[in-house]
């Protein structure tokens, strides 16, 4: 197993040797937090589906080596899953597995509702009696409120809902979160809480129906970027900065249980941009590259507008956004761009996170 020396720059060493679980670690979010992990020293397991097409981080980055355990397992299958936590016995637990695409869950939207609802259900009914667990972070989405269309950014004491499955699926997760950590897991000293993350882009994403991989893909083979909505308004993010408040929070659980409840991790409703801005900016990196923009009334229903209000993760966690817009997509493009060229996606996301670091 290859691991990487622990850094002093973040954490004050909390992560070194602890027993850490990611549920989706084969995805471009747990890759990402995984090479986070192992570079500060936790001993890291992982439970996921394989990955999902070609080219994707997880093996780019060869994260199968960094990780003390690593698991293809559904966790639709209860037994299962059960055994593989049980057998871990992690201290803290990152919740990522999920069918995590919007139009995907109008194409699925039984297997997006069992996924995440259902899925979610059964690693909660897995920590009952886990002795060995302190901390759980569940990560849910920005996507949970019943969206009114306003222009008032969502807070975590906002109604949830859903139009779309995967929306409502994630909101009904959160009652399901809700209801095990109040009935059960608080009660055994279990610290539960969920996170609801704003759009992330960065290197290493290649996942279909998501506006930067398909501008890379586009761009790469020189056809035109279709753009459904360009004018939809989204909270964009670079993949660290949630990645950072899910770690600040698994701590803050860690050492005290009266963390738990619901977060918001995106940047302020004022740095909410539309889809049209981010491709702008992209294509300025990328340096090249046909966009054709739709009128917005293609497919399926999808939000116009959506912002989070950060401040309860700004006050409590004193979690921060560190990189605006701009920087944001222009190390998202060279990441592609650099990778293309033939540097290796785990040096590439090292040197991201580590810069990421120097900010904080």
């Amino acid at each position: 197993m290859v691991t990487n020396p622990p850094r002093k720059q973040f954490g004050n060493g909390f992560w070194k040797d602890k027993s850490v679980l990611i549920t989706g670690h084969t995805g471009f979010k747990g890759s990402w937090l995984t090479l986070w992990l192992s570079s500060l020293g936790a001993k890291v397991s992982g439970i996921s589906l394989p990955p999902a097409g070609t080219p994707n981080l997880f093996e780019l980055s060869a994260i199968q080596t960094t990780v003390l355990n690593s698991h293809f397992c559904d966790i639709r299958n209860a037994d299962p899953l059960k055994k593989l936590i049980r057998d871990a016995r992690p201290e803290i637990i990152f919740h990522l597995a999920a069918q995590p695409l919007v139009r995907a869950s109008y194409r699925q939207p039984l297997d997006t509702f069992s996924t995440n609802v259902m899925g979610t259900a059964n690693l909660l009914e897995a920590l009952r009696g886990l002795k060995c667990v302190k901390s759980v972070v569940m990560v849910t989405t920005d996507k949970v409120y019943q969206n009114r269309e306003w222009l008032w950014p969502y807070r975590e004491s906002d109604a949830l809902g859903g139009h779309d499955p995967y929306s409502a699926s994630k909101a009904a997760s959160e009652l399901v979160i809700a209801s095990y950590r109040d009935a059960f897991l608080a009660q055994e000293g279990i610290g539960v809480a969920t996170a609801r993350a704003g759009n992330v882009i960065g290197g290493g994403d290649w996942s279909e129906d998501r506006l930067i991989p398909d501008a890379v893909r586009a761009w790469t083979s020189g056809t035109s970027l279709h753009i459904r909505r360009p004018d939809a308004v989204r909270p964009w993010q670079h993949v660290l900065e949630p990645l950072h408040g899910y770690l600040r929070l698994a701590e803050a659980l860690f050492n005290d249980i009266s963390y738990a409840g619901a977060y918001n991790f995106g940047p302020s409703a004022n740095d909410a941009a539309s889809v049209r801005t981010v491709i702008d900016l992209a294509r300025d990196t990328f340096g090249q590259g046909e966009i054709v923009y739709g009128d917005g009334h293609e497919g399926p229903h999808e939000a116009g507008l959506l912002a989070l209000d950060n401040s309860k993760s700004r006050s409590v966690l004193d979690v921060k956004p560190k990189w605006a817009l701009p920087e944001t997509v222009r190390r998202t493009m060279n990441w592609y761009r650099a990778q293309a060229n033939g540097r290796d996606g785990a040096a590439l996301c090292h040197a991201e996170i580590a810069a990421y670091e120097d900010t904080l």
